[in-house]
């Protein structure tokens, strides 16, 4: 009787020691200020924040990642205690470490809309590979990670090839070579651009008399002298000249908006 007794004296005393001992701790921290309790505290509530970790593993971030997260939402979770409220820390604790995961995951959700089958077999997979690691002692293949998870191969691959999809990268994140992401996205293609200037030369081209085509031809896509130009047509060098200059200033007005004409039909003519 005696020695049950006993127990039960240390089994009912015990917890409300420790719930002693952590008021004293909130106490100390937030009304004197005292930062070893705060560490305290922090260390002796990292087994609730491992747990919390746990239940959001294999939703594809790793779990060290969800504990560093959780261990965020423990430090608002001390700060933010209010020792004259009267409740546990685990109590008010619990539901900041949750929803400091919760955005982590947020911020970090699927760029591209992803299948729904293809994210739970994602999930699957990270589980099942992190279990076959520690039992191959290696990285699991593809048609072990099949077998492991009732899946074909070809399923397999198309889970990761949507796992990478997951999460966004900022065009200034670095890739090597003093180089950001935003390096290997392609560049303005130039062709373009030509292409639109040798639509525009077409139907402008089309607006000159036979001669001038031929003579514009002549001087800068078969890059003939005047002079040559006038032996091969039959005509004076001057009048080639004269023929070339008025040519180029119908080119331009075939070539120029409406509303450019109007506003600077000069500088146009003197191009």
């Amino acid at each position: 009787m005696l020695t049950r007794t006993t127990d039960t004296t240390l089994t009912t005393d015990a917890p409300t020691a420790a719930l002693d001992d952590e008021a004293e701790l909130l106490r100390r921290y937030h009304v004197e200020g005292d930062r070893e309790a705060r560490t305290i505290l922090i260390e002796r509530m990292m087994p609730l924040v491992r747990h919390m970790a746990r239940r959001y593993a294999g939703r594809g971030e790793p779990l060290d990642d969800l504990i560093q997260v959780g261990s965020v939402g423990l430090l608002k979770a001390v700060d933010r205690f209010d020792v004259d409220r009267g409740f546990k820390l685990s109590t008010f604790a619990a539901p900041n470490i949750a929803g400091e995961i919760k955005r982590h995951f947020r911020d970090r959700g699927w760029s591209i809309r992803v299948p729904r089958d293809i994210q739970e077999l994602n999930a699957k997979l990270t589980r099942a590979a992190d279990r076959l690691t520690v039992t191959l002692g290696r990285a699991p293949t593809v048609m072990e990670l099949a077998e492991a998870t009732d899946s074909s191969e070809e399923q397999v691959l198309d889970a990761m090839q949507g796992a990478q999809n997951y999460s966004t990268v900022s065009f200034e994140e670095p890739v090597g070579d003093n180089r950001v992401a935003l390096d290997l996205l392609g560049e303005e293609d130039d062709g373009f651009t030509t292409a639109e200037r040798r639509v525009l030369l077409e139907g402008g081209m089309r607006a000159l008399a036979d001669r001038e085509q031929e003579i514009v031809r002549l001087r800068f896509f078969a890059g003939l002298t005047q002079r040559e130009i006038a032996e091969r047509i039959g005509i004076s060098q001057m009048h080639v000249s004269r023929l070339l200059r008025r040519s180029l200033d119908d080119l331009r007005a075939q070539m120029t908006p409406a509303e450019d004409q109007q506003e600077t039909p000069a500088r146009l003519r003197a191009a």
